[in-house]
Parts: C-alpha cells; sequence; structure tokens
C-alpha cells in the first residue's frame, strides 16, 4: 500500500479556504497526481485541505473525497496564546542554531512543550492514525505495522491535509519523533509526500520514504509563476 500525503494549498486561514494562487497550485498537484495510480480520496475536514483534494477528485473521476476530522492542523501555543507562542517549528530552529540535539524521543518532556496544546493534538493523531491504518488493513504491531490486506495488489490513498498534522502523521508513521521532523521536513503547499508499505498479508516491515516534500509540480512549466 502507498500514502500519498499532500499538503493544501496557498490558503486564506480566517475563511478556510483556498486563495486563488492556491486554486492554481491545487490544479498543478492535481496534474502532477494523475500518473499514480490512485483508489481513494481523504482529506482533512478543513476547508482548505477539502479543496485541495476536490480538485484532484474532479481531475481524475475519484469520489468520494472522504474526511478525516483528526488531520485537521494542529494547534500550538499556551492557553490563551494559541498560535502566538510556542511553535514547534521556531524551536527546532533555535534549538539547531545552537547545536542542540533535536532528535529527541521524549520530546514531550522537554520544557517547551509542557502545556504546549501541540503536544496532546500530535498525541491525539498518532493514535487516531492507528485507527485508520488498521481501517485500511494494517495493524499496528510494536514499531511498525503488519499488512492484513489478503488481497496483494498495490493499493494507493490520497490525504491532502496540513504541514502540522501531515508531520504528525508521518511521525507515526515512521517511527520517529514529530519534533525532529519539524526541523528536518518543510513542506510547501501541495508538497507531495509518498509512503509505500509491506504488501504480504501477515508480514511486518519498516515503511518506506518513496518520496519527501515535493513540490516541483509548482516550481516548473506553467504554474512556476504560481509558486
Amino acid at each position: 500500500m502507498r500514502i500519498i500525503l499532500v499538503r493544501h494549498g496557498d490558503p486564506d486561514y480566517v475563511k478556510d479556504c483556498l486563495t486563488e494562487k492556491g486554486k492554481i497550485q491545487a490544479e498543478a498537484a492535481a496534474e502532477r497526481l494523475m500518473g499514480e495510480k490512485i483508489d481513494a480520496i481523504w482529506s482533512s475536514s478543513c476547508g482548505r485541505a477539502y479543496e485541495t483534494a476536490l480538485a484532484f477528485s474532479r481531475r481524475s473521476g475519484i469520489e468520494p473525497v472522504r474526511q478525516l476530522d483528526f488531520m485537521r492542523e494542529i494547534r500550538f501555543g499556551y492557553g490563551e496564546a494559541l498560535y502566538s507562542t510556542g511553535n514547534p517549528w521556531d524551536e527546532t530552529d533555535r534549538m539547531s542554531r545552537e547545536g542542540e540535539e533535536i532528535l529527541i524521543r521524549n520530546w514531550q518532556e522537554l520544557p517547551f512543550f509542557q502545556d504546549n496544546a501541540a503536544t496532546e493534538d500530535v498525541e491525539k493523531i498518532a493514535v487516531e492514525t492507528d485507527n485508520w491504518m488498521r481501517e485500511l488493513g494494517y495493524e499496528r504491531d510494536g514499531l511498525y505495522y503488519r499488512c492484513q490486506r489478503s488481497d496483494e495488489k498495490e493499493y494507493t490513498v490520497a490525504l491532502f491535509a496540513h504541514g502540522g498534522s501531515g508531520t504528525a502523521m508521518l511521525a507515526r508513521l515512521l517511527n520517529l519523533p514529530f519534533f525532529y521532523l519539524c526541523g528536518l521536513i518543510r513542506m510547501e503547499h501541495t508538497a507531495i509526500t509518498i509512503v509505500r508499505f509491506e504488501q504480504k498479508e501477515g508480514e511486518t516491515g519498516m515503511p518506506v520514504l518513496e518520496l519527501c516534500s515535493d513540490s516541483r509540480h509548482i516550481h516548473t512549466g506553467v504554474f512556476s509563476e504560481y509558486s
């Protein structure tokens, strides 16, 4: 099985929709995805992700776009100061500039993440990711996933989400710390990441990262001026 994770296009965060630029980026991503033999489409329940998914649904004819509420964008910050403090990406930048280690398994125990809303949301996504994977035929078994699908035909799903929730899901799928991935991966709008899983029933294997945060479709050809 393959999971193709796509970040939404350029957003109007207040209205939770795509800007005109974002709509063009979504069409570019849709065209790029046409060669991936996708079987099903999922999206976050946020409007900006859903609109990005609809662009591919219209172009491909694949319906419906099923929504995953747990993949809404994560919060970050403390108490009444949501989104104005406690940004995990800023903290990884600060620590790496100062030569500190960011590959930390127990990142939740850092003082920065005490009472940070991001911690709660990332943990919820980890739990719900396992539930979703079970629906797709993969059972969490220790650090990895055991294939329960009897059909060994390659099955590919596209999931349209966000930079934060997408990073949180990748952290769970790849068994890597969320905080580390915040420093390692930065997803541009409509960036595409592909993870492939073991296809033989009953077997467990480490997932393979086929593609990571690829946004060439908005930087080349007719779409480049809108990147």
